[in-house]
């Protein structure tokens, strides 16, 4: 099986007829079925279609659920898509998916650890990178100028010095906080 992607998560029901409230993480949240079946959990495939929406969630039709007591046993079920079926992203942009496990150096090709996670929380997105020989994890803004080299292919990427996440007792921590242009400090926050 190939590489999977969440796309959504059912997070309730609607009425008594079946219909389920998905939570979508897509862009344009009713693409979600715009890339073929989604699959659960367990990768089987699930024939949904939207009906309408409810707040911030959409309401949908899943094949074969009739009643509200066969929609309430989909609450808390994951929706995949297989990787492949997702369009090629534009240069700079990526999938959250692509990220996770990528090996994170600073720009000194200092292993610092790898990301297990892409959150937003509305202010930008923030890679979690769980730290090299530490229980600890840290988040950096995923932006140009504190994460300038994203690798794919070589699964990794590089990030500039941030204050706080090297120990300034640390010897590979050079002093600088943050990158400079032309002799003027650009903070990457």
């Amino acid at each position: 099986m190939s590489q999977r992607v969440c796309l959504g998560v059912i997070i309730g029901v609607h009425g008594v007829k079946g219909l389920v409230r998905i939570k979508s993480y897509t862009q344009t949240d009713s693409d979600i079925v715009s890339y073929g079946n989604l699959e659960d959990t367990a990768g089987n495939k699930l024939h949904v279609k939207i009906k309408g929406r409810a707040k911030s969630v959409l309401l949908a039709e899943v094949e074969g659920v009739i009643d509200r007591t066969g929609a309430e046993k989909l609450k808390g079920e994951k929706l995949f898509i297989s990787r492949d079926a997702l369009p090629v992203p534009d240069d700079g942009e990526f999938y959250y998916a692509d990220l996770i496990g990528l090996s994170v150096y600073d720009n000194k090709d200092v292993f610092i650890g790898t990301v297990n996670g892409v959150h937003d929380f509305g202010a930008g997105e923030l890679l979690d990178v769980e730290l090299d020989g530490s229980d600890k994890s840290t988040l950096i803004p995923f932006t140009k100028e504190c994460v300038p080299v994203v690798d794919l292919d070589a699964k990794k990427l590089t990030i500039e010095p941030i204050l706080g996440l090297i120990d300034d007792s640390d010897e590979n921590f050079n002093g600088k906080v943050t990158p400079e242009k032309n002799g003027e400090v650009k903070s990457c926050m």
